[in-house]
């Protein structure tokens, strides 16, 4: 019986070992695929569209004020605010979308 029992130890006592071993990188795979990959992807759409923002669009920031840009600058715009035809100064990093719409969509 303790014969059997030291087999059986042996025989799974490796093959567990190497699984052991390949887990933390199936892991760090599935991590890789499931939350860094669709991130990047995200962040490339975001910088592509801060990069083709021109005068005339319409834009709203991640605070939620929507406006038409006047003017662009290396870091900042400026955004024209209704009703009034407020003028105010946005940094680019607070634009979270661009709400133009195309001609033809």
């Amino acid at each position: 019986m303790l014969n059997e029992v030291a087999m059986f130890a042996g025989m799974f006592g490796a093959g567990g070992s190497g699984l052991s071993m390949l887990l933390p990188v199936l892991m760090i795979g599935v991590v890789y695929l499931m939350m860094i990959r669709p991130q990047q992807k995200k962040q490339k759409v975001w910088a592509q569209m801060l990069s083709e923002l021109k005068t005339g669009d319409r834009i709203t920031t991640t605070g939620g004020i929507r406006g038409t840009i006047l003017s662009l600058k290396d870091d900042s715009l400026i955004l024209r605010v209704a009703p009034d035809g407020l003028k105010i100064e946005v940094v680019k990093s607070a634009i979270a979308a661009v709400t133009t719409q195309e001609e033809g969509k």
